[in-house]
């Protein structure tokens, strides 16, 4: 088993109440059904923290509210819904002390909403997917207690477009990025064109007008398919195309 499961199962077994952090634009893909199940055998508490919901629609955010209970719904880079968060915990906690572990996909955002809770600082950030490496406590006040985990994904989950798209695998890191972003394209297309001003029918064509477009470009005047996709990879994963 990697280590990061041993720390992720720690923070299971220690924690009173869980977090799962999700990406607003892409909830069902970040949900892990893994760990959901892990919570549900130990018969713990989960709080589903929908993260990024200022890159997404707000009838989106409407119908996701509708479908998972109990959720909160914030932005940690913009400070939105922290102090709700910090309620709702409290509230499930039955407003005694109360240990949360804050569990989640790789790149979702978990350090960026304990900062956003804890202050400034408090936990280790990078826009590469996978930059916590262990296990971190962090006081949030007198009452709350974060244990942080590093990000994981489903372990027999091998889907390289899903996480490309979720930001799972970092897009300097992921092995085959013209296919994960050729996935992207196909179902994300009307954002794509807008966001780069091009236009295309089939995604590979549009792969090519965006490589043309940002004079990414090989020997003898080919378009630098992979330098592009992981270009596209990159906009897509720091959050710079919004939904």
């Amino acid at each position: 088993m990697p280590s990061f499961w041993k720390h992720v199962n720690k923070v299971l077994r220690d924690a009173d109440l869980l977090i799962e952090v999700l990406d607003a634009r892409m909830v069902q893909e970040t949900r892990n059904f893994e760990i959901e199940r892990k919570v549900k055998q130990l018969e713990k508490k989960l709080l589903y923290v929908v993260n990024k919901c200022d890159l997404a629609k707000k009838e989106d955010l409407e119908q996701i509210k509708k479908k998972l209970t109990p959720s909160v719904f914030i932005s940690s880079t913009e400070h939105l819904g922290t102090t709700i968060l910090k309620k709702k915990i409290l509230e499930l906690s039955k407003g005694k002390s109360v240990i949360v572990g804050v569990l989640g996909y790789p790149n979702v955002g978990k350090s960026s909403l304990i900062n956003a809770l804890a202050g400034k600082g408090k936990a280790r950030t990078s826009a590469e997917s996978g930059y916590t490496k262990g296990f971190q406590k962090i006081r949030v006040d007198q009452k709350i207690m974060l244990l942080d985990t590093p990000g994981v994904f489903p372990r027999k989950e091998k889907d390289i477009i899903k996480h490309g798209k979720t930001g799972a695998i970092s897009y300097a890191k992921i092995k085959d990025p013209e296919t994960a972003v050729l996935g992207l394209i196909e179902d994300k297309k009307e954002l794509i064109v807008k966001y780069y001003q091009i236009e295309g029918n089939g995604a590979e064509e549009i792969l090519e007008n965006i490589a043309l477009k940002l004079r990414k470009l090989r020997k003898k005047g080919l378009p630098d398919l992979e330098g592009t996709a992981r270009s596209i990879l990159k906009d897509w994963q720091t959050g710079k195309i919004k939904v």
